[in-house]
């Protein structure tokens, strides 16, 4: 049951805290977060560690969204360093940046020590430079190195995804030599691992043994009679194909290897979530030309970001525009096609989106290549020929029972299906065209499908309307 704003205010145990703080849609509620904003308001830091320090990593990073950059400076200062250490990986780009300038080195420094180190590495990508050197400098050297080391790879490689801690067995182990190993670690250990990798003498993996089964196997079984081949992740990979590859096979835990074959790290299908998530919500905005917006960012930031679009538009919008001039004389004769037009450029413009969205995430996930590109192309035309000759008959009686003209109904009813062919056209090339050539088919695909569509609406439409009707 969701506890509603007006929930009377909870005992001040730590249960009644997070009742207060979560409702049933695992939400943070309003009542919440107005105690959080009251107790920075009167500088409280024990009632705030009180209040943040039972909720979960990713409830803290929703909080700090909802709250002004004010209150998060108050609240980072009383966040324990266990839960500002998990919080931080998930915090927004912006808002993390920002937190980080308000946390003292030493703290961060300490809190960076609990991660594991591809989540540590992320953070520390995000320092300025005079503070990474302060934060690094007061971490363990064996910290400091991991740390350092993830940031020697290229940004989205797999490289800097992973994490370096592994657990590793030779070959010639059996699962209780293995258990024996396991359990001495202790907090050595790494935080989530779903299997035990199995090396040879230089340090190749072999195959990957999952806990599951080596926890039923007898404490005799050789290692080598469990392992199963694992799918193995080259430290160079880009973190899209990464996710492809964990996506299509259903991996759990891939290790990752060097140039040599090394075994390097491994990738959990947690950091894959996230980058799922994240292409996902690139792409999506970017169909829309604009980029990954923070619920931090300022108005300039997102004036900067979509400003370039919206000036690209208003070009094609003058590009369409002067294809209406040159029909000027027409539409001065037959003022109906003024109002007329837009619906069939309206519609060519959706359908070209549709075929677009299509084909933008069929090439996203791999479904859509050389083998069947061809074959794609011409169902979509199908489809755009089979959908104008539905919409036709339907507008071309409409548009011409209120024109009191039939040649009308028969202009837009033809200019319709022929816009819809343009449009599915558009909607396929574009997007593969620009894969071909090495560009991101997300990027600019709809402007170039829009401008098109309305281009060809318009000169279609007032073009037949020349031919038939003067």
């Amino acid at each position: 049951m969701s506890i509603s704003d007006s929930a009377p205010l909870s005992t001040g145990s730590p249960d009644a805290d997070l009742q207060e703080a979560l409702g049933g849609d695992y939400a943070l509620t309003p009542a919440f977060v107005a105690r959080v904003i009251d107790a920075a308001d009167d500088g409280d830091g024990l009632r705030l560690r009180g209040l943040l320090e039972d909720l979960h990593p990713a409830d803290v990073a929703d909080l700090m969204g909802f709250l002004t950059a004010e209150h998060r400076a108050v609240v980072v200062l009383w966040l324990p360093p266990d839960l500002l250490a998990e919080t931080l990986p998930e915090l927004d780009d912006g808002i993390r940046e920002e937190v980080l300038e308000r946390v003292p080195h030493g703290t961060l420094a300490e809190a960076l020590q609990e991660l594991d180190s591809d989540d540590a590495a992320a953070v520390v990508e995000d320092l300025e430079d005079d503070q990474r050197a302060r934060v690094l400098a007061a971490m363990p050297e064996v910290d400091r190195a991991a740390i350092e080391n993830s940031l020697g790879y290229a940004e989205d490689s797999a490289g800097r995804l992973m994490q370096r801690e592994v657990m590793a067995a030779p070959q010639f182990w059996n699962v209780g030599d293995t258990i024996d190993h396991v359990r001495a670690q202790g907090e050595d250990l790494p935080e989530l691992f779903f299997d035990i990798y199995v090396v040879d003498p230089l340090n190749r993996p072999l195959g990957g043994v999952a806990i599951s089964r080596l926890l039923r196997a007898p404490r005799s079984t050789p290692l080598t009679e469990l392992m199963e081949s694992a799918t193995e992740i080259d430290v160079s990979q880009d973190q899209e194909e990464v996710a492809y590859i964990f996506e299509k096979y259903h991996l759990i835990s891939a290790p990752v290897v060097d140039a040599a074959g090394r075994l390097v790290g491994q990738i959990t299908v947690d950091d894959i979530v996230n980058i799922i998530q994240e292409e996902n919500r690139e792409d999506i905005l970017r169909l829309a030309g604009v980029s990954d917006e923070g619920r931090g960012d300022g108005v300039w930031n997102v004036v900067r970001s979509r400003a370039p679009w919206l000036t690209l538009n208003l070009g094609t919008a003058a590009l369409g525009a002067a294809v209406i001039s040159l029909f000027s004389a027409t539409i001065e004769q037959i003022v109906a096609l003024a109002v007329l037009m837009p619906i069939v450029s309206a519609l060519g413009g959706n359908a070209g989106t549709q075929g677009l969205t299509v084909t933008v995430r069929a090439l996203a996930t791999r479904e859509l290549n050389r083998s069947n590109a061809v074959r794609t192309f011409f169902r979509e035309l199908a489809v755009g020929l089979a959908n104008g000759l539905i919409l036709a008959p339907m507008i071309g009686l409409a548009a011409g029972l209120w024109a009191r003209d039939a040649e009308i109904g028969l202009v837009i009813g033809a200019a319709m299906v022929l816009n819809l062919l343009v449009a599915a056209t558009v909607g396929v090339l574009t997007p593969l065209t620009l894969s071909r050539l090495k560009f991101d088919p997300a990027v600019s695909s709809s402007v170039f499908v829009t401008a098109t569509t309305d281009v060809f609406g318009f000169l279609i439409f007032l073009g037949l309307a020349t031919v038939v009707l003067l």
